[in-house]
């Protein structure tokens, strides 16, 4: 198993030949600045006889240069009420992948410093490693010579500290988003549970981040009896069964913040005995980037090692199988907090794992250090509906609220372009889950896709806090914990495609690197 990044150098030599072309993201050729001035002079002429420059991504011979090449890759006007720093890492994508059909090996990334946008040349980084990344599936099958797309990816900066920190932060947060990208885009079978517990032991073996793996199946009835029901048909497959993966993190120093996770992990999802019907059931293999997300947030950890920081994460991996052992809707299942779930429908399976790991988070939570409690899912329909698909949406409870944390992770997405939006949990989500009969305390779902019901996203939260008791922990309690739910269905990236890493950068910027 490769795990490690694209290999990448600094430089501030343009005529460096240990790179085979150079590829210029910025505004315009009018826009590069003077250190860069040997790239202006072939781009002017190259206007002059294709006023088209900037619409499209050019190869342009420039001898001297090095591999005698310039990739131009405008971002487009950037100054627009609309635009945001997303537009260097899009103009960085296509940048690469055009020097990739140049024949490219060693490209070097020339992205100039922006005085509206002070960390694009690390989202233009960021967008080409994205574009280089190399499926698990691919890496591992030997198709390929080589485990990386390219030999080295060459980035530009005029000054030392500068080019070293660019690398530094591009290498770590990399390194975060291809454990995501290999967990949460790998197939059902190469990232199924167990095989997810093997990958996540082999990632942090000799690392600051502790792994435990709980399989036993009465330990996960007694513990995590919601994950278990979903996990009930599954389990008849060994290589199905469920795992729950727990890691921790302790930075050095006295801790400050403690942040727990908890990610849904369903490696597929068929709906149960709710089927996906109708063709709908294709893709539902990335039902498990929010688990990803957790794991690549905590090598992000591993890479920087954050003093007076202490997190604390949980992987629901299960699969959602259908079958003679499925559970189904009408069931009754007591969860860990003591409150009887009616089951509505069995394709409401990610709050149903999550349930008891963040009611166990919230009992842990009460001796912890300033501790923040988040589950991350790629929960509902509805999201990518209510805010189209390349948002993640971050919805707080009353104590969440009231420190303004969703307003906060909002702020701290638009710095490296990994945006969010903010909703609203409302006394109508909490009303949608009361029990309806005297039979159960909470329902679980009502029997219509999330995209169909109205506050289709809201109310998985509610429900969230209700089930796991977290609701007795309220801005009216003698011990209120700040939760807050991420919504990642639109934003963890397209199928078929390459999943984006969402929303671990954001995490990542929120509590690691605040000075950017």
């Amino acid at each position: 198993m490769c795990t490690s990044v694209q290999p990448i150098q600094w430089t501030s030599d343009l005529r460096n030949q240990n790179f085979d072309g150079i590829v210029l993201v910025t505004q315009s050729h009018e826009s590069v600045p003077s250190e860069l001035e040997s790239l202006k002079a072939p781009l002017q002429d190259y206007s002059a006889v294709d006023s088209g420059l900037g619409e499209e991504v050019v190869v342009i011979k420039v001898p001297g240069l090095p591999g005698n090449r310039l990739v131009f890759a405008s971002t487009g006007p950037v100054n627009r009420d609309y635009d945001d720093i997303r537009r260097f890492s899009d103009a960085a994508v296509n940048g690469i992948q055009r020097a990739l059909k140049a024949g490219m090996q060693r490209p070097l990334l020339v992205c100039p410093p922006h005085a509206d946008y002070k960390n694009n040349t690390l989202v233009a980084a960021l967008g080409a490693l994205h574009a280089l990344y190399m499926p698990l599936e691919v890496r591992e099958s030997n198709v390929k010579k080589n485990d990386h797309k390219v030999c080295v990816l060459g980035l530009w900066a005029a000054e030392e500290a500068r080019g070293t920190k660019l690398v530094e932060l591009a290498n770590a947060l990399e390194n975060g988003r291809l454990a995501y990208r290999d967990i949460g885009g790998s197939d059902p079978e190469r990232m199924a549970a167990p095989r997810v517990a093997d990958y996540v032991q082999e990632l942090f073996k000799d690392s600051p981040v502790k792994v435990e793996v709980v399989s036993d199946l009465k330990t996960l009835e007694k513990e995590y009896p919601c994950l278990a029901a979903v996990n009930r048909c599954a389990n008849s497959v060994p290589r199905h069964q469920a795992r729950v993966i727990k890691l921790q993190y302790c930075g050095e120093g006295p801790i400050k913040k403690t942040l727990m996770l908890v990610g849904k992990g369903i490696t597929y999802d068929t709906g149960g005995a709710d089927i996906k019907a109708g063709g709908v059931m294709a893709g539902m293999h990335r039902d498990k980037c929010g688990a990803a997300a957790v794991a690549g947030f905590f090598q992000i950890v591993a890479q920087l090692k954050p003093q007076h920081l202490k997190v604390v994460g949980v992987m629901a991996m299960v699969r959602n199988s259908v079958g003679a052992d499925c559970y189904v809707a009408d069931e009754l299942v007591v969860s860990r907090a003591g409150r009887r779930v009616r089951v509505g429908n069995t394709d409401a399976e990610g709050r149903m794992v999550m349930v008891d790991l963040l009611c166990e988070m919230k009992e842990k939570a009460v001796n912890e250090v300033s501790p923040q409690l988040f589950t991350i899912a790629t929960l509902t329909g509805h999201a990518i509906r209510a805010m189209g698909p390349n948002y993640s949406i971050i919805m707080d409870n009353g104590p969440a609220h009231h420190s303004g944390n969703a307003a906060q992770w909002q702020k701290a997405g638009e710095v490296l372009g990994d945006l969010f939006e903010v909703s609203t949990i409302r006394r109508e989500d909490y009303e949608f889950h009361k029990g309806q009969s005297e039979y159960e305390d909470i329902l679980q779902c009502n029997n219509l896709p999330s995209s169909a019901t109205p506050r289709g996203h809201q109310t998985p939260a509610a429900f969230l806090i209700m089930a796991s008791g977290l609701d007795k922990h309220g801005v009216d309690s003698e011990a209120p914990l700040p939760y807050s739910h991420i919504d990642i269905a639109g934003s963890s990236g397209p199928f078929p495609g390459v999943p984006t890493g969402a929303p671990i950068i954001t995490m990542a910027t929120n509590y690691i690197l605040s000075d950017l």
